[in-house]
């Protein structure tokens, strides 16, 4: 798709890259692309915040959602350029911080360790108008992805201290303040993926190394035999939340969140027991919501994977207030409770609950586990950190992950 640019793009004001509502700019539907009344929606696919576990801490509402499906409308809103007289009209989704009602899918700062950062002190890097996914209304669906938004005047938002240059075809693209990064994982989302490389994208759709920081004047290096088509699994960092893109294809090999209750089901019918106390462990309904552990919690020491109900004994807090002494192998490191990763469209496989984040405990398969312990997520102005898909917690340890060493019962 081309676009249009403004001639005073330079300013520091804005880069007026037209929307359908502004004056001079029209949309041509195809024949066979409207749904008919009664008809389910056809799903282009789903973008998942990662962090958040399923559920946005103080719950899904409206834009504000943890999980956002993408599907057909009746008529199209995507964007007809000016300067182009014949296009398939796609569908557009706006994604960023601003609660206008242009943004189909606000999106707010994720803080280390689960959680939104809330409040009037809260200093976002995310843009108000961050970026936007096109999806084609004709099989195969393809989805694009293109750095900034709308504005309330229908026009394509830069800030001041954005990037802006004119193209060799004459037409003016842009980078975001603090960027809009893909990565597309190799192997696609499944078993064998491994992660990818990270890139940035521009207003225009096109593909470029990284800057040498996020907010850098000067752009990198064009990507010539890269797309912003994205793939089943595709990352997209937003400085301050990153969002995984799932096919309906991919979401069909996740497991269910019927399956993940059929696997929490199935391992409390195992009794698995302290080694120590021989109590019996279970893990909690995720209908009780992660507030405080319950009684029959399994505990885990990270560095080793024992797995114990919660006992007091054993600190080395000359070490931390977590730092415990595994009574099993005497190994010392930090001593959590287990948590059951319930957002199903994280997981590569339907495997069984073997293996947990360190140091955080969220519990998950095995592939699961090892895929995020070894995908660098971007972190402030350069830096990458592998982090938790539940909850956002950076991995710690050699591994990241731990297997997990249940004892069953003694009858």
């Amino acid at each position: 798709m081309v676009l249009e640019g403004n001639p005073d793009v330079g300013s520091p004001r804005t880069s007026d890259l037209q929307h359908p509502g502004s004056k001079g700019s029209c949309i041509l539907s195809c024949p066979g692309e409207e749904t008919l009344a009664g008809e389910e929606p056809i799903k282009y696919g789903e973008l998942i915040v990662l962090g958040y576990n399923g559920c946005l801490a103080s719950g899904d509402k409206g834009r504000r959602r943890s999980r956002l499906a993408l599907s057909r409308r009746p008529h199209a809103n995507g964007v007809k350029p000016d300067v182009m007289h014949h296009i398939s009209t796609p569908l557009v989704s706006k994604i960023g911080r601003s609660t206008e009602n242009m943004i189909d899918f606000v999106v707010t700062d994720t803080s280390p360790g689960g959680g939104a950062t809330e409040g009037p002190s809260a200093q976002s890097t995310i843009s108000r108008y961050a970026c936007r996914i096109l999806c084609d209304r004709r099989p195969p669906y393809t989805a694009r992805i293109y750095a900034a938004g709308f504005d309330a005047s229908s026009n394509i938002f830069l800030g001041e201290r954005a990037a802006k240059w004119r193209t060799p075809d004459g037409l003016m693209d842009g980078l975001t303040t603090n960027g809009v990064l893909v990565m597309h994982p190799a192997g696609g989302f499944s078993e064998d993926s491994a992660p990818g490389v990270w890139r940035e994208i521009s207003v225009c759709g096109n593909v470029y190394t990284l800057r040498d920081s996020r907010s850098a004047q000067q752009r990198g290096k064009l990507v010539e035999n890269e797309s912003n088509v994205l793939q089943d699994g595709s990352l997209i960092d937003l400085c301050g939340a990153t969002l995984l893109w799932r096919t309906p294809a991919g979401l069909l090999r996740a497991p269910t969140v019927k399956q993940l209750e059929a696997q929490r089901q199935e391992a409390n019918a195992a009794r698995p027991q302290c080694p120590v106390g021989l109590s019996t462990l279970a893990f909690p309904s995720p209908a009780r919501g992660r507030t405080a552990p319950d009684k029959q919690q399994p505990w885990v020491y990270v560095r080793c994977g024992h797995v114990h109900g919660y006992h007091g004994w054993g600190c080395r807090r000359e070490r931390g207030p977590q730092e415990r002494e595994c009574p099993l192998c005497r190994l010392v490191g930090p001593y959590v409770p287990l948590w059951l990763g319930q957002e199903a469209g994280l997981c590569l496989d339907p495997g069984p609950p073997s293996h947990a984040f360190a140091p955080c405990g969220h519990v998950c398969s095995e592939k699961t586990a090892r895929y995020w312990a070894q995908t660098p997520l971007p972190h402030g102005t350069h830096a990458f950190h592998a982090a938790c898909p539940f909850c956002g917690a950076w991995l710690t340890g050699e591994l990241g992950c731990v297997r997990l060493i249940f004892q069953g019962p003694l009858d």
